[in-house]
């Protein structure tokens, strides 16, 4: 429902998000996300200093001087934000819940690439495909994604990347930059082919976030937990440190199974704690990748 909260919230995440952008992401987004290459843009008459391979030939016979062709980088992008709306979206023992923070975070890259001239889509997953939108440009459009994102109640509570990837490959016709934005609590081994094969036609990046308690459980006696996709209710003693210990082993062992997943995919992943300022892990990650692509 579009209630009087949902737009205020709405507008403190646009102004937070137009900040960040131009104060921080705007030349890192365009220098990060180049073009798909150059194209014809006009003729004008021979300066010194211009590349002989720039002449064109048959303008210059008719003028009876000189003539180059002129370029320009063909700028357009398609950015898809590919958003996971499972039940453990609802979670945050500290800072902002991941759901909110997946909101926010696709608000900044959205106005990123509208303030380039892109286009963005969005496409929200579940264990079922729950809600498309194409790409399109414009502040209008971006501000519907995001009250899609805040406001959307998904039917399922479970997680199938593996579909969202393959419904993306359906989708999109054309390269793109896809972000995958989710908390990766699936099989990797049921999403690892068609990450490879979604990173392979387009630019897929993994947006990974995550609440400090799913890493680390410190010891605060009886503990109740419900899995947030199944329902289950489970008591945990966690001054045991017998299971505190075995919790940590089994969550450093899917941690490695998932980075190692994502690095053989090619795909780059950028990590985020809901505690945390998103908006210097995006800085890092962008100042990284385009450090990587210069040299």
């Amino acid at each position: 429902m579009f209630t009087t909260e949902l737009m205020n919230k709405i507008r403190r995440i646009e102004i937070r998000s137009r900040r960040l952008v131009n104060d921080s992401f705007a030349g890192d987004y365009h220098s990060v996300f180049k073009g798909r290459g150059m194209e014809f843009d006009e003729v004008r008459p021979y300066l010194p200093g211009d590349e002989v391979r720039t002449i064109d030939w048959n303008v210059t016979a008719r003028m009876g001087q000189p003539f180059v062709k002129q370029y320009v980088e063909e700028r357009e992008l398609t950015v898809m934000l590919v958003v996971d709306a499972s039940g453990s979206g609802d979670f945050a023992s500290e800072g902002k819940f991941k759901r909110e923070l997946a909101a926010e975070l696709a608000a900044v890259l959205s106005f990123s690439a509208t303030n380039n001239k892109d286009k963005v889509g969005l496409l929200i997953f579940t264990d079922k495909v729950e809600l498309y939108i194409p790409p399109r440009k414009g502040r209008r459009h971006v501000l519907r994604l995001i009250r899609e994102l805040l406001a959307f109640e998904p039917e399922s509570n479970g997680t199938d990347i593996k579909l969202a990837l393959d419904t993306i490959n359906q989708i999109l016709k054309r390269r793109s930059i896809v972000f995958l934005i989710s908390d990766f609590l699936d099989d990797p081994g049921r999403y690892h082919k068609p990450l490879f094969m979604t990173n392979r036609k387009h630019d897929v990046i993994a947006v990974d976030l995550h609440d400090p308690l799913e890493t680390e459980i410190a010891d605060v006696g009886m503990l109740a937990l419900e899995d947030a996709e199944s329902g289950e209710l489970v008591w945990l003693d966690t001054s045991d440190p017998e299971w505190r210990d075995l919790f940590s082993q089994r969550t450093r062992q899917f941690e490695a199974t998932r980075r190692k997943t994502l690095a053989s995919a090619g795909v780059d992943r950028v990590q985020i704690q809901t505690d945390q300022d998103y908006a210097k892990a995006l800085t890092v990650f962008f100042q990284k990748r385009n450090k990587r692509i210069r040299h």
